[in-house]
């Protein structure tokens, strides 16, 4: 499925979004993951620093859904498909410099932040983060418009 370019801007402006798989006992199960790349013809890519329940979940079941809003602007997406889980072996080397890349970027505006506030945390969580474990890779069946009617 073709992903409007207004969708994959959405996306990318969004610091995190919201990934769902289905458990073992059927129930969802939510996590918060980046988006490390969206193309156009239908696939999001994301890399998982974990190696826990949403790979199980995915092993089992490639069913998945990637949830983003933008809360001031009251509008959001949500994209369905199935995933497909790809070793370090098989995750290319541009995808592991855009991720590089969104967790120095990430930092650095917590930083900015931070001075800015002159308040703000003196811990700084991407710094702790493992390297990725897998690539998750979406093939997207489905777009929903999260965005209520009467806003559109």
């Amino acid at each position: 499925m073709k992903i409007p370019e207004s969708v994959i801007q959405f996306f990318k402006d969004q610091g995190y979004v919201i990934v769902s798989t289905i458990d073992k006992k059927g129930f969802a199960h939510s996590s918060c993951k980046g988006i490390v790349k969206i193309n156009p013809s239908g696939q999001v890519h994301l890399l998982d620093v974990y190696h826990a329940q949403t790979r199980r979940n995915l092993l089992r079941n490639p069913r998945i859904s990637v949830t983003a809003i933008n809360e001031h602007k009251f509008t959001g997406y949500c994209l369905k498909g199935r995933a497909k889980i790809l070793g370090q072996d098989m995750m290319p080397s541009q995808i592991l410099k855009a991720w590089e890349d969104r967790i120095t970027s990430r930092l650095t505006q917590r930083l900015l932040k931070n001075i800015h506030e002159e308040n703000g945390p003196s811990r700084h969580p991407e710094i702790l983060l493992p390297k990725p474990r897998y690539m998750i890779v979406i093939d997207v069946e489905e777009i929903v418009d999260l965005t209520p009617h009467h806003l559109k």
